[in-house]
């Protein structure tokens, strides 16, 4: 059985998106794109000022977003009518499809606001089919919990813990992990997947081979293999996220992501025309 090392080592870069959120964005920058991840940010603040501006409404098309909220609270609105309140710990998986306009925008006015948004790329046969809005409470979210470890099942299946997540084209492991000081994490993963782990805090060890010292908010690409062992050197909080490679060419343009330039070219008619919404 192979055992999976660290491909890559990334730190995110300090960006803003909507109407001024502060976050730290790794992949859609470094890496451009890890199929069929798209874009990964992670928004954490104590400071208002750092939130509070949200994600006024604006459309995607051809993409898969999925909101996982740590703590605080968010509310989404978008144009199929589907209106929700987040809060901590709980997932919207938003597959945009032919086309949705939304917004996510900050329930609070102080405290503390943190979490992930996760692109997924859709295949072409999927990408102008009907948006989808999937809200998920945080007990909906089944948990394995012993002396060591508690995994937190999204998407995928640890031990007996299954994610609300199934039949997706992708067939994806999304598991949020606390791993105790000196413990060890062991998990077989479909070696045709591409997978990545995001370090949110503490300090682990990746496979057999040495590496540099992994920091807070740290994006961890892996090699495809089997086996993961991951060590914990200090109690440690981190994502595994895993998906099957669509194996195609895309192309970017702004929020929406599609195969052509040309169906990138539709889309910004669409929406200037006032018929993106189907």
């Amino acid at each position: 059985m192979s055992e999976i090392e660290i491909k890559k080592i990334i730190n995110p870069v300090l960006a803003s998106d909507g109407a001024g959120v502060k976050l730290k964005r790794s992949i859609g920058v470094d890496p451009d794109y890890f199929d069929p991840f798209l874009m990964l940010d992670e928004f954490g603040s104590d400071n208002k000022d750092d939130y509070i501006g949200g994600f006024p409404p604006h459309p995607h098309r051809g993409i898969e977003t999925v909101t996982y909220m740590l703590q605080g609270e968010f509310e989404h609105e978008d144009s199929t009518g589907s209106k929700g309140r987040m809060k901590s710990g709980d997932v919207q998986w938003m597959k945009t499809g032919s086309g949705i306009i939304h917004s996510e925008m900050p329930a609070m006015s102080d405290g503390r606001l943190h979490g992930f948004q996760l692109w997924i790329n859709m295949p072409a046969k999927l990408k102008m089919s009907e948006p989808n809005y999937i809200y998920i409470n945080s007990d909906q979210m089944q948990i394995h919990e012993d002396d060591e470890k508690k995994v937190k099942v999204i998407a995928g299946k640890f031990e007996k813990a299954e994610g609300p997540v199934k039949k997706h084209n992708v067939e994806p492991i999304y598991f949020d992990i606390e791993l105790k000081k000196g413990k060890q994490f062991d998990f077989e993963l479909p070696s045709s997947h591409n997978t990545f782990i995001y370090l949110i805090e503490g300090q682990i060890k990746v496979g057999n081979e040495n590496h540099k010292k992994l920091e807070d908010s740290t994006l961890i690409l892996l090699k495809r293999g089997k086996n993961l062992t991951i060590s914990s050197m200090t109690n440690s909080k981190f994502l595994i996220i895993s998906g099957k490679p669509i194996g195609e060419q895309i192309a970017k343009g702004g929020p929406f992501v599609m195969n052509t330039k040309a169906e990138i070219l539709q889309a910004v008619q669409d929406y200037h025309n006032g018929t993106f919404v189907k």
